[in-house]
């Protein structure tokens, strides 16, 4: 196991790659969109997996661990973070972004999902009724809502929380016949709560996982929106509006994989969701 490095590591040219930040293993969806749109960046994935799932903890908690993750992919020389995590960015983003950034260099910026799938919502509805997918933690602090309420005041939100769909993927049980359970259950009753939703927004990472299953109980005349469609060409464009942190992006095309569990368990594990052979490091943060 890898302490935490204590200073700043870059490639020779200074620059860093982009930091991807999940409590788990369900942000590795959103890397791989983020490397088949923009393959030519280097980057780093942190997992917290010794600590996931971060749904069922207080504000405070995810806020010191997502914190943690942060300042770690920082001493690895990112000047961008991405959290990957819906319930890191509902708990941890505007704390982040208010209180901490001032301690580290001007240029680094940590941005979340949640905003750059709320602005792609307005677009997606045709009946104004949208339906969230969470976990406990993203909905009960409303981002969802609040962020639709700023970008499609409109639009209606109903969010229904959906605890036992992260434990089900992370163990590696999202298609057997328990799953197909419980995200029927899911699907009914969101759907029985507004049924004039057109549009469900799957709000976890780890959700896409989950998707053979989700199609299967959703009608064909709603539409399912994976987050990695939409946050890998949200930052595509930030990067082209922010020319001063995109010339900071080393360009390698590489990808490094931490975790703070077990590196046998994660690399077998985030194969999964990757799509591709990894090979991890285990890291104390």
């Amino acid at each position: 196991m890898t302490p935490a490095s204590s200073h700043p590591i870059q490639d020779e040219t200074g620059k860093g790659a982009i930091g991807v930040f999940d409590s788990g293993y369900g942000g590795l969806t959103i890397l791989r969109q983020m490397r088949r749109l923009m393959p030519q960046y280097d980057y780093i994935y942190l997992g917290d997996n010794a600590r996931a799932p971060y749904g069922p903890r207080s504000f405070d908690v995810v806020y010191r661990f997502t914190l943690q993750a942060v300042e770690e992919l920082f001493r690895q020389g990112c000047p961008l973070v991405i959290l990957a995590c819906n319930t890191a960015s509902a708990k941890a983003l505007c704390s982040i972004q208010q209180r901490d950034l001032v301690r580290w260099e001007s240029y680094r910026r940590v941005l979340g999902v949640i905003r750059p799938t709320a602005e792609a919502i307005g677009s997606l509805t045709q009946t104004r009724h949208i339906g969230i997918l969470a976990t406990s933690g993203t909905i009960a602090s409303r981002s969802y809502e609040l962020e639709t309420a700023k970008l499609a005041p409109d639009v209606q939100v109903t969010g229904m929380a959906c605890p036992i769909w992260v434990p089900l993927v992370e163990c590696g049980e999202h298609t057997t016949s328990g799953a197909d359970y419980f995200v029927r259950k899911s699907i009914s009753q969101i759907l029985a709560a507004d049924p004039r939703i057109d549009t469900l927004v799957l709000a976890c990472t780890h959700y896409p996982l989950l998707l053979p299953l989700i199609h299967k109980y959703v009608p064909s005349t709603v539409r399912v929106v994976a987050q990695g469609d939409h946050v890998a060409p949200s930052l595509q464009n930030y990067l082209l509006r922010h020319p001063d942190m995109e010339t900071r992006l080393a360009r390698g095309g590489t990808c490094r994989y931490l975790t703070t569990e077990s590196a046998a368990k994660f690399s077998q594990q985030a194969s999964l969701f990757a799509g591709d052979n990894i090979q991890a490091q285990e890291i104390t943060l």
